[in-house]
């Protein structure tokens, strides 16, 4: 298995959380965890890129021993616990003012939306199992059309049209001094594509969208988060071999 360009090691590696380090029940696989553990203790800084809330990402990344900063609701709040605050790209208001309005015409989507809502600072999230193409529609036609509707494995999000993975990893990678060459990014969802298209190489563990595989630089053979171990092995080997 080829994960990495001939001679190519990333300078530091992001990767989504739910459906990456957990498995399709979004349990967090103890084997990713060591996998990531041993990126850091090389001196290869980890991001989390997800769309999960500050409060989760932060208590995640700081029980893994991570060093890299947080990409957190799909680049809508970037956060680092050395910086002196967050950087909060949106409000989240329109986002949920959107869900309010789309409950008023659809009375069977429940605006309330997942837990993780009650911590959000930028977007809004609905449950995963409403109805997309009915949502979509209607925002399209409403006040908010402004507003993406992002489908992942585990929620659909209403958020700014600005706010993506890549766009806020790119500000992060500026402010670690490193270029998008240097990124190595790990990801399942479509929320994830954004990071596909402007990182260095893009590696897509087994999953079921089929956009997802087809934007990535090499598809996983492996599920989910079985797929982290094999590929953190991949990563140093190479940076190993460039260190001689």
């Amino acid at each position: 298995m080829e994960w990495l360009p001939p001679g190519w090691c990333p300078r530091v590696v992001a990767f989504d959380i739910d459906g990456t380090l957990t498995d399709e029940n979004k349990r967090l696989d103890m084997h990713a965890v060591e996998a990531l553990r041993r990126l850091e203790d090389a001196g290869i800084p980890v991001i989390l890129a997800t769309g999960n809330v500050r409060a989760i990402t932060y208590g995640l990344w700081r029980f893994i021993g991570l060093s890299g900063p947080m990409c957190c609701e799909n680049g809508g709040v970037l956060w680092h616990p050395d910086w002196d605050e967050p950087h909060i790209r949106a409000s989240g208001v329109e986002a949920k003012n959107a869900a309010i309005w789309l409950e008023s015409q659809h009375p069977e989507i429940d605006s309330n939306g997942i837990q993780t809502n009650a911590w959000r600072e930028s977007e809004w999230c609905l449950f995963k199992d409403e109805n997309l193409e009915l949502i979509t529609k209607s925002i399209e036609a409403s006040d908010w059309s402004n507003l993406d509707v992002v489908r992942t494995g585990f929620a659909i999000h209403l958020m700014e049209p600005h706010l993506s993975k890549g766009s806020g990893l790119e500000l992060i990678l500026e402010r670690m001094g490193m270029q998008p060459s240097d990124l190595l990014s790990v990801g399942d969802a479509p929320n994830d594509l954004s990071m596909f298209a402007m990182s260095g190489w893009s590696v897509s563990v087994g999953t079921p969208f089929a956009d997802v595989r087809d934007a990535a630089d090499v598809v996983s053979p492996y599920p989910n988060s079985a797929t982290i171990a094999p590929l953190v092995d991949a990563v140093l080997a190479v940076h190993s071999a460039q260190q001689l």
